[in-house]
C-alpha cells in the first residue's frame, strides 16, 4: 500500500500540539516572572496568599470563648502560631483588603483595620533562620539578611547606595535617591542654610524615607528624626529602618491628618518623597504646615524642584509657600529650603489656592482618624511659646515644663511631679529589677501610655530611642512630648499598631487596663488578650515587656503572658511610690515554627 503525500501541517498532529503547549507554557512563565519581579503584582499576590491563610478565621463565638479561657487561665496550651507565611503581617496595612479601596488621595494605602473578630488569634512566628538582631550602633550599617530576606530594594536601589547584600548581611552605605554618595555630604550641604548643630533643632520628620539613612545620619547631630513611608512595592523599607535601630513608622499621607500634634517638628524633610504638595488646593502642603513648628524649616529635594518637565508644579509649590509667607532660604540644585514664619501666617490674603485660616472650633492637635482640612492652622490656636528660637535649645527643653502641659488641669505641677516620678522608677528598673535598659541589647523602645513622656525623658542618657504613644481617647498630651524634644504618635490600642512584627526590643506600659476601657467607665472596648498578642507581634524574640497596674490586673496579665509564651515575674513597685501597683516583667521566648506548619 502506498503512502499518502500529506502536507507538512497535517503530519504528526500530536507532536505539534505538544510542542505548541510547551512553547505557550514557557512564554507564560517568562511573562509571569516579569510580572512578579518587576511590578507591584508580585507583592499583592504574595500578600493575597498570606492573607488567605490568615483570614480563614474561626467562628467569632469560638474566638470569644478562647479569649475568655485565656483570661481566666483555663487555656493551658500556648496560643497557636500563625502560618509560616505571615511572618511580616501587619493587620491594618493588608494589601489584599486595601486594594479594594479607592485610589483617590491614596486612601487605599492608609490604615484600614479589620474588626477584632476578623483577625485570627495567633502568634506571628519569626522567619526561618531568624537571628537576634545586630546591636546598636553596628546595626546602623549592617543587619542580618535572614531576618528580612527581601532583596527588592537592594536589587533596585543598590546603585543609589540604599543597601547591598554582603555575605550574611545587608549593608547600608548611607545613600538615597537624591544623595547616592551618602547622607553625610547632603546633610553638610543643608547645614550651610539650616542650624543643624547646637541644639536649635531637635525633632524632625522625614517623609517617604526609604531605609531612613537620612534620619540615621541626623542622630549624630543630636536631631531625633521620625521617618515614615507606606507599605509599598519596595517591600519593607520601614522594617529595614527599624531593624537598623532608626526611629520609623508605617504611614501614608492620604485623606487624613498624620497622627501627630500641631507644631510638633522643628524640621520637615522630603527627599524625592513624591508627595503632590499642591494637589487638592494645596491640602498636603497645609498638613505639613500644621505639623511644622513656627520658625521651623521645610526641605524638599527632588521633583518638582527645578525638575525637567515640571515647571508648572515647581511654580505652584513656590506660590503656596509665598501665600503662607514662608521665607525662601535657598534653592540649591534640586533642593529648596524654606523657613516658616514665627508668628501667624499672612492670611487672609489673595492667593490662587483659596487658602483660609481654620476657625476656632478646629483643634489642630486632634489627629486620630481626622480628615484633612483645607484650612491653615494659626499659631494663636495653640497656647504657649513654642517657635524655633524661642523654645529652649536641646537638651534644656527636655526638663523645662512647656505651656502646652496646661492641656490638663494643673499641668505644670503635674509635669514636674511626673518627671521626678519616672527618674525614680527608671532607677529602680535598672538597679533593683536589673532590666537591660542602658545596655546594647535594648535600642528600640515603646511606651504605650506615655502621658508627658516622663519614662522616655528618664532614658535620655541611654543609647535608645522611645516611641511615645499617647492613647487617642486620653488627653492630647503629645504636643508636650514634642516640646520636650521627644517623638511619638497618637494611637488607639483597640487596633493594631502601624509597625512590622519584631520591631521593638522593649515595650513599657503603665496602666494597661486603661488602654482598653472607655474613659471614665469600667466597661471594656476590647480585651487584654488581643492587646497582648499585638504586643507580642511588635516585640523581638528575647525582648522585654514591663507592665504596671493594680494587683488584680497584673494577675490577669500574668495568665495571658503564659499563653503568649512569655516568661514572666511579678515584682513589687519601688518603695517610694504610693498606691497598690505591681510590676510584671516578661521576656518573649525565642520559639520557632515546627515543621508541621
Amino acid at each position: 500500500m502506498g503512502h499518502l503525500n500529506l502536507p507538512a501541517s497535517k503530519r504528526n498532529p500530536r507532536q505539534w500540539k505538544l510542542l505548541d503547549i510547551i512553547t505557550a507554557i514557557f512564554f507564560g512563565l517568562v511573562l509571569l516572572f516579569f510580572l512578579l519581579v518587576f511590578t507591584p503584582l508580585g507583592d499583592s499576590m504574595a500578600a493575597s496568599g498570606r492573607q488567605a491563610l490568615l483570614l480563614s478565621t474561626s467562628d467569632p463565638r469560638q474566638r470569644h470563648r478562647l479569649v475568655s479561657l485565656v483570661e481566666l487561665g483555663h487555656h493551658h496550651k500556648p496560643i497557636e502560631a500563625c502560618p509560616a507565611n505571615s511572618v511580616d503581617h501587619m493587620p491594618c496595612e493588608d494589601p489584599r483588603r486595601n486594594s479594594q479601596l479607592s485610589r483617590e488621595m491614596n486612601l487605599y494605602r492608609e490604615r484600614h483595620c479589620p474588626l477584632p473578630d476578623e483577625m485570627p488569634l495567633c502568634l506571628i512566628p519569626p522567619p526561618p533562620g531568624y537571628k537576634i538582631p545586630v546591636q546598636w550602633p553596628e546595626s546602623l550599617h549592617k543587619i542580618w539578611h535572614s531576618n528580612m530576606p527581601h532583596n527588592k530594594i537592594a536589587d533596585r536601589k543598590g546603585h543609589q547606595g540604599w543597601m547591598k547584600e554582603q555575605g550574611p548581611h545587608f549593608i547600608f552605605p548611607g545613600g538615597g535617591t537624591m544623595f547616592p554618595d551618602g547622607a553625610a555630604p547632603y546633610i553638610e550641604k543643608l547645614g550651610q542654610y539650616i542650624p543643624l548643630t547646637g541644639g536649635t533643632l531637635r525633632t524632625a520628620l522625614d517623609m517617604g524615607c526609604g531605609v531612613a539613612s537620612f534620619g540615621g545620619s541626623l542622630l549624630s547631630e543630636g536631631i531625633l528624626a521620625l521617618s515614615f513611608a507606606p507599605r509599598d512595592s519596595h517591600k519593607a523599607q520601614i522594617q529595614f529602618a527599624l531593624e537598623r535601630g532608626i526611629p520609623a513608622f508605617v504611614l501614608m499621607l492620604g485623606t487624613r491628618r498624620l497622627p501627630f500634634p500641631a507644631f510638633a517638628f522643628d524640621f520637615i524633610h522630603c527627599s524625592r518623597c513624591l508627595i503632590p504638595f499642591t494637589a487638592y488646593n494645596a491640602t498636603y502642603f497645609i498638613e505639613v504646615d500644621r505639623l511644622l513648628r513656627p520658625g521651623g524649616y521645610l526641605v524638599i529635594s527632588g521633583p518638582p524642584v527645578q525638575w525637567p518637565k515640571q515647571d508648572k508644579e515647581w511654580a505652584d509649590l513656590q506660590a503656596v509657600a509665598r501665600a503662607l509667607c514662608y521665607e525662601l532660604i535657598a534653592v540649591d540644585g534640586n533642593t529648596v529650603i524654606w523657613k516658616k514664619p514665627d508668628g501667624d501666617s499672612c492670611l487672609p490674603n489673595q492667593n490662587e489656592f483659596g487658602l483660609e485660616s481654620c476657625d476656632e472650633s478646629n483643634d489642630p492637635s486632634n489627629a486620630w482618624y481626622f480628615k484633612l482640612r483645607r484650612c491653615v492652622t494659626s499659631t494663636s490656636s495653640v497656647n504657649g511659646e513654642y517657635p524655633v528660637g524661642i523654645i529652649p535649645k536641646w537638651p534644656d527643653r527636655l526638663t523645662r515644663a512647656p505651656s502646652r502641659a496646661l492641656v490638663v488641669k494643673n499641668g505644670i505641677d503635674l509635669f514636674r511631679a511626673d518627671t521626678r516620678r519616672w527618674t525614680r522608677r527608671v532607677a529602680y528598673y535598672k538597679n533593683t529589677l536589673n532590666l537591660k535598659l542602658g545596655s546594647p541589647a535594648v535600642r528600640n523602645v515603646m511606651d504605650m501610655n506615655a502621658f508627658f513622656g516622663g519614662f522616655a525623658a528618664a532614658l535620655v542618657s541611654d543609647p535608645v530611642w522611645v516611641m511615645n504613644v499617647v492613647p487617642a481617647r486620653k488627653p492630647l498630651t503629645l504636643g508636650v512630648i514634642y516640646d520636650r524634644g521627644l517623638i511619638g504618635v497618637y494611637h488607639d490600642w483597640c487596633e493594631p499598631f502601624s509597625t512590622y512584627p519584631r520591631t521593638y526590643d522593649f515595650i513599657h506600659v503603665a496602666g494597661i487596663e486603661s488602654l482598653i476601657k472607655l474613659p471614665g467607665s469600667s466597661k471594656s472596648r476590647c480585651n487584654l488578650v488581643d492587646l497582648m498578642v499585638e504586643m507580642d507581634r511588635m516585640l523581638r524574640p528575647e525582648g522585654t515587656v514591663v507592665i504596671r497596674d493594680s494587683p488584680e490586673v497584673i494577675d490577669k496579665v500574668a495568665r495571658i503572658a503564659h499563653a503568649v509564651r512569655w516568661t514572666a515575674t511579678v515584682n513589687d513597685k519601688e518603695p517610694e511610690s504610693h498606691g497598690r501597683e505591681k510590676i510584671l516583667v516578661a521576656t518573649k521566648t525565642f520559639w520557632k515554627l515546627t515543621s508541621s506548619h
